[in-house]
């Protein structure tokens, strides 16, 4: 009898031991992983997009559910009813990629503890929640070294910026991009001006129209490249240059967040991308869906990336730019990555 009881225990204990792996592989197998878009659409080629692939990269080499929602408008109220719309449906992570769901992600963070969130752009120095990871880059590393590239491109001429809403990270961009400018005309032989009515903010990510005609007007006035940092709307640059370019114009557009040669792209081979100021927005958002899934998440935590990270700089390569011009390039990131070139993060003595 004994040994029948004990042999009883030892069964139900492996039973028990079975049934409490399999929910724990279940619970990984169910994380769904999702996003909320921000300003712009999924396919916007850059920021929103960009976080989108990461996240469903993730998504689809675990074989997890993924999605995404674009919220009905921008302000809070639309960002946490997108939110908790997912919440409401299963998903357990989501991506909030931009620095107008601060308040939304704040609120979220205490309504839901167990969702597990990140936000992109924003350090959220009112307070990390305990299951929240704020994710920020140091734009104006890359919009430094973008500068130097269309510098070192030009040779001579003149540069101008349009900037989606005026905020941190696209100021970043802006004032890294002068600065890169500046350091080519001082150091590397070049010789650009950079005027002030050619800087400006459109106000909108998703403005297409309204970029095309601000590029039309910097065109016009012998602008020569124009750094667009600003969503959907800087793809109305790019498409200005584009038009331009194939009615034999030599003017340039300069891509943001991810590479955007191929939205360059004229249909000739040849596109009119010079380079792009890039953060690994895929990169981040891939990392921490897979670390939700693999229970590794460090939530409660803010992550700052440059370019010493290897997480913001410009494409490796670009065809637009000869290989003398991508190793010097490569030269002055490199002094920025050991802390020999600090690049400023405010608009102290430029243009903003």
């Amino acid at each position: 009898m004994k040994k029948t009881i004990a042999m009883l225990l030892v069964i139900l204990m492996a039973v028990t031991s079975v049934f409490a792996q399999g929910a724990g592989e279940a619970t990984s197998e169910a994380l769904k992983l999702g996003m909320v878009t921000d300003a712009g659409t999924i396919d916007d080629r850059s920021f929103n997009q960009g976080t989108y692939e990461g996240v469903k990269q993730a998504a689809d080499e675990l074989g997890l559910e993924c999605t995404y929602l674009r919220p009905a408008g921008t302000t809070t109220t639309d960002y946490l009813t997108a939110i908790s719309d997912l919440y409401d449906q299963g998903y357990r992570f989501i991506a909030c990629p931009g620095y107008l769901f601060v308040e939304a992600v704040t609120q979220a963070q205490e309504m839901y503890p167990d969702l597990m969130i990140i936000i992109i752009d924003d350090p959220l120095a009112s307070g990390i929640g305990e299951n929240t990871v704020a994710i920020t880059f140091r734009e104006h590393e890359a919009g430094y070294l973008a500068g130097v590239a269309t510098a070192l491109k030009l040779v001579e001429g003149s540069v101008g910026f349009v900037g989606g809403l005026e905020i941190p990270a696209v100021q970043k961009f802006n004032w890294g991009f002068q600065q890169g400018v500046a350091y080519a005309n001082a150091n590397l032989g070049t010789n650009i001006t950079m005027d002030s009515s050619n800087f400006t903010y459109s106000g909108s990510f998703a403005d297409l129209a309204l970029g095309q005609q601000l590029a039309t007007a910097m065109y016009d006035a012998g602008v020569d490249a124009i750094f667009a940092a600003a969503g959907g709307t800087g793809v109305g640059v790019i498409n200005e240059a584009k038009n331009r370019r194939l009615s034999g114009e030599d003017v340039w557009a300069v891509g943001v967040d991810v590479d955007q040669y191929s939205v360059g792209d004229m249909g000739n081979g040849e596109s009119c991308i010079l380079t792009s100021a890039m953060k690994d927005v895929a990169g981040v958002a891939y990392d921490q869906a897979m670390a939700a899934a693999n229970g590794t998440f460090q939530g409660g935590t803010h992550i700052e990336l440059g370019v010493s990270d290897g997480r913001a700089g410009i494409p490796v390569s670009n065809p637009n730019l000869t290989p003398e011009i991508e190793a010097q390039v490569a030269e002055v990131a490199a002094l920025i990555a050991d802390g020999t070139i600090v690049v400023q993060d405010t608009g102290d003595g430029l243009i903003k």
